[in-house]
């Protein structure tokens, strides 16, 4: 694509913003799958044996179905957390104190970081080639603090940030991945 003689880039990510549309419905086939399993297992199978079965039969349905709705207790605890938690975002007016990056204890003198954030404006790229230590992001026009990255799908910067998850509607950042991963673990038992 040319546009008054300069070449363009195809940018993939502005399609993320139809990905927010999904997000109900992606919420709906999680919960339609928790369903199904629901009645597959306690309807049709152990429901029917608790009742119909003889003595071994009916411990054995009762202890399948304490364990199977323990744990989708769980599953559904774990992913309605990922789900409503805010994965963590930068506050606002974020300043570093001290180098991060290098763990350095030395904290970053006035003139040090006020020229890092002249550098960073000015330079068209997402960090200074020279010092790289504080990162700027030009969509949100702050500073970010490490491991922090710009979702295009949620359109803010991400502390930690891990991914956007479609199925969870939601960034995978430093407050609710531990949920993330519990809702991993839940849904494989």
């Amino acid at each position: 694509m040319h546009r008054s003689g300069a070449l363009m880039a195809w940018n993939v990510f502005k399609f993320c913003t139809a990905l927010r549309g999904l997000g109900s419905i992606m919420i709906l086939l999680v919960l339609g799958v928790v369903g199904v399993t629901y009645y597959a297992v306690v309807i049709t199978n152990y429901g029917p044996a608790l009742y119909s079965g003889g003595l071994q039969e009916s411990v054995i349905a009762f202890v399948i179905l304490v364990l199977f709705h323990c744990l989708l207790f769980m599953l559904l605890w774990s992913y309605f957390s990922v789900v409503l938690t805010d994965p963590g975002s930068v506050p606002p007016n974020w300043r570093p104190t001290v180098d991060e990056e290098r763990a350095d204890v030395d904290p970053l003198t006035g003139s040090e970081f006020g020229s890092q954030i002249l550098n960073l404006q000015q330079t068209a790229s997402l960090a200074d080639p020279a010092n790289p230590r504080v990162r700027y992001c030009r969509k949100c026009n702050q500073l970010k603090p490490p491991r922090c990255h710009h979702c295009s799908v949620c359109g803010r910067c991400v502390l930690k940030m891990d991914h956007h998850c479609v199925w969870v509607v939601n960034c995978v950042g430093a407050l609710n991945y531990k949920f993330f991963l519990l809702f991993l673990v839940c849904s494989f038992w």
